[in-house]
């Protein structure tokens, strides 16, 4: 029986997915993986993303792909890098629209833990990488699991705000269900698309008001 560290109210409800043939060789995998290579982020916070947002404390979700490569950069939040670590790119033009959209200073760290404690669930579509090889866990079978997070956060929440930067986040909205919660899809922040119409997309004030319109407590996301 595999029995992950992670938050309680995820345990409960992925107990199940932990058993499937493909998280069981999926583990197998980052055993030996961890064996011959560096793996980031550190075991204990491959599940951060579920342990600073339980279940039922979930009010947007942010995906990303999968985690940075870079030394004592990823710490299992998307985006989010260790407190003392330069602002990667992609980080810097969030913090960038986020300035613009909610007229927040740009925060001096790139931890976004505070967001996680929000309720903004930071989850990438792959939770591990080798060091200096980006995407080189992918098709490993994480796919399969986050598929699994997004289809259950979609069928038994409801007014979530899901936000989908990029084409391989856009193509997840076929999991959710859009007549129950909002989609609000963007070009990624990365420097090589951010100026195709992520700058100017306003994420943060359209999902405030949204769950604002649904008499949920709007996120603060000036940090």
């Amino acid at each position: 029986m595999i029995d992950p560290k992670i938050e309680d109210s995820w345990k409960k409800i992925l107990f199940d997915e932990f058993q499937k043939p493909y998280f069981i060789s999926l583990k197998s995998f980052l055993v030996d993986e961890k064996k011959n290579h560096t793996v980031y982020p550190k075991g204990a916070n491959i599940f951060a993303a579920f342990d600073n947002t339980p279940f039922e404390n979930v009010k947007v979700v942010i995906l990303g792909q999968d985690p940075y490569h870079g030394a004592n950069q990823a710490h299992g939040l998307a985006f989010s890098v260790n407190d003392g670590i330069p602002h990667p790119p992609s980080l810097k033009n969030i913090f960038k629209e986020l300035q613009d959209d909610m007229g927040c200073d740009i925060p001096k760290s790139g931890n976004l833990t505070q967001w996680a404690k929000e309720g903004v669930f930071l989850i990438n579509t792959v939770l591990s990488v080798r060091a200096n090889e980006a995407n080189s866990h992918k098709n490993m079978g994480w796919e399969i699991f986050t598929d699994a997070v997004i289809r259950i956060l979609s069928y038994q929440k409801e007014n979530l705000v899901f936000i989908l930067w990029g084409s391989p986040a856009a193509a997840k909205a076929s999991l959710i269900d859009a007549s129950k919660h909002l989609i609000l899809k963007a070009p990624h922040p990365s420097p090589l698309s951010s100026y195709r119409g992520f700058f100017g997309s306003k994420p943060f004030s359209k999902t405030n008001e949204y769950l604002i319109g649904h008499g949920i407590k709007p996120i603060k996301w000036c940090i």
